[in-house]
């Protein structure tokens, strides 16, 4: 199996590896393990508010001549990191698959969506071009974006490089000097992307990595050189992070969790359905936030419910393309557990039960695929976030029943209808409480230039998306400016 040339990370700094401020036999560290073992892989360090300190520095000493350069000479930098991406995609995969659980297909497809907001940013010299219109006689106005300057984006573990590349490509782009805390459940991978931007001739300070936990993630909050903060994790973290912000007056974005709906319509294809519920709810263990873990058809479907079940039961471990890997720890194997264990209690049917798989699997994090058919509406399966392999289907009487079900969930990241028919598809689509919609596709992540972002408990601080045109417009200002050179007769106030 793939190992780490460095077990004991450190912070990334001004290009290099630095040790923390306070480093010494006290200095803590948290252990890494692999979830498809449980074994460890490695150690990060627990950084302070003094070593945010120093990152913070680093950023804003570059930020000057970062961004004063032109914004196609940044993305010429991008360029030749794409390259370089795309050079080492293979390594990145085995990276993401030992640290995180994925399977190697999902592991490398995370990379290859990661580089699409790559992608995207190197069009941003055309894109992101200001606007100048003459808009009285003799008087021109015109706009140009303007970086904030530092930036912090504190990611989660379930992508460990897709969800940093959110950010990370178009903050820079535009201008601003960036500090990134990935999680301290996977810390490796995102350690060998900023290597790449160095070799990519990113220069020193521009991209800063700092590891730990909650604490620098406070210090990076409150540190008042910090201009502006992402944060992808749980509504409830989420909504802390905007508040603690809000106070600051500072500019964040804080994208939440999710319990996102599929629905049903009796003509929808059966075949095409049951195959994508199944890819929507298992892919990627269930450990996604655009995962659709609930199901509500539209009269009794039995055929399609015996498919799903049929098709989930088929899943098996693995690392392979196809296969389900495991969960990311321990506590999320209990969390997932407990979920199931209530609904049965409750009265719901077991369809595909996925405890038993961690019992089969002696070392690891295991859950399998698992289905269950609720009669309760009021079962926590059908309204929590369980964030693993789970699928939770109930039959309703009418569209208007789904509706309300859907649109009574607290969070608005996603939601999808299977159907064949475009008027049902509109119906739909128009009454959804969510950002992000799908017709006939359960995973409904819009690819660049349209932007992510949900609604609701979804999405806490500036109403922006996190990625695409509402990365742009989240990292940048407007200056306006309007010029007059030649007096004018006639002229009144505004001229």
């Amino acid at each position: 199996m793939f190992t780490f040339d460095q077990p004991r990370l450190r912070n990334w700094i001004n290009n290099e590896f630095v040790d923390l401020v306070s480093s010494s036999s006290t200095t803590q560290y948290i252990t890494v393990t692999s979830p498809y073992n449980g074994k460890v892989i490695g150690q990060v360090p627990v950084s302070t508010a003094a070593d945010v300190e120093q990152a913070v520095a680093a950023a804003s000493a570059a930020f000057p001549a970062w961004s004063s350069r032109t914004i196609k000479d940044r993305a010429a930098i991008l360029i030749r990191f794409h390259s370089l991406l795309t050079k080492h995609a293979d390594q990145l995969a085995d990276m993401v698959v030992l640290e995180h659980g994925k399977n190697k297909a999902e592991a490398l497809a995370s990379v290859l969506k990661g580089q699409e907001t790559v992608e995207y940013a190197l069009s941003l010299p055309q894109v992101v071009q200001g606007k100048v219109l003459e808009v009285s006689r003799g008087i021109t106005c015109a706009d140009a974006r303007v970086p904030l300057g530092v930036v912090a984006s504190v990611v989660p573990f379930n992508f460990p490089v897709m969800v940093p590349m959110w950010t990370l490509p178009i903050a820079i782009a535009m201008g601003n000097t960036m500090i990134l805390k990935p999680s301290e459940k996977v810390p490796f991978t995102m350690t060998k992307v900023v290597e790449l931007l160095k070799e990519a001739g990113l220069p020193d300070g521009v991209v800063n990595l700092v590891n730990g936990t909650a604490d620098a993630v406070n210090a990076l909050v409150d540190h008042p050189d910090v201009k502006a903060v992402t944060f992808v994790g749980t509504s409830h973290i989420a909504e802390m992070v905007a508040q603690r912000c809000h106070r600051l007056n500072k500019r964040v974005l804080a994208l939440g969790g999710a319990k996102n709906h599929m629905i049903s319509a009796p003509d929808c294809n059966i075949e095409m359905t049951s195959t994508d519920v199944v890819n929507s709810y298992s892919g990627c263990s269930g450990q996604r936030c655009m995962a659709a873990t609930v199901l509500l058809t539209i009269g009794h479907q039995q055929e399609l419910v015996d498919k799903i079940v049929a098709k989930s039961e088929a899943l098996k471990a693995g690392s392979r393309a196809g296969e389900v890997g495991p969960v990311i720890d321990q506590a999320s194997v209990d969390k997932i557990t407990r979920y199931i264990n209530e609904a049965e209690a409750s009265g719901a049917r077991i369809l595909v039960d996925g405890r038993p798989w961690t019992a089969e699997h002696q070392e690891g994090f295991w859950v399998g695929p698992t289905v269950i058919l609720h009669t309760n509406k009021a079962d926590h399966a059908l309204h929590d976030e369980i964030f693993g392999p789970v699928l939770s289907i109930l039959a309703v009487d009418s569209a208007e029943e789904a509706l309300a079900i859907e649109n009574a969930n607290p969070y608005g990241n996603a939601a999808c209808i299977y159907t064949s028919s475009g008027a049902t598809a509109d119906y739909f689509i128009k009454r959804f409480s969510a950002g992000m919609c799908g017709v006939n596709i359960g995973v409904a992540v819009p690819r660049e230039p349209f932007s992510f972002g949900g609604w609701n408990k979804s999405r806490f601080g500036n109403h922006c998306d996190i990625t695409g045109d509402g990365g742009v417009e989240f990292f940048s200002m407007r200056r306006k400016v309007t010029t007059k050179w030649v007096p004018q007769e006639n002229a009144s106030w505004m001229s």
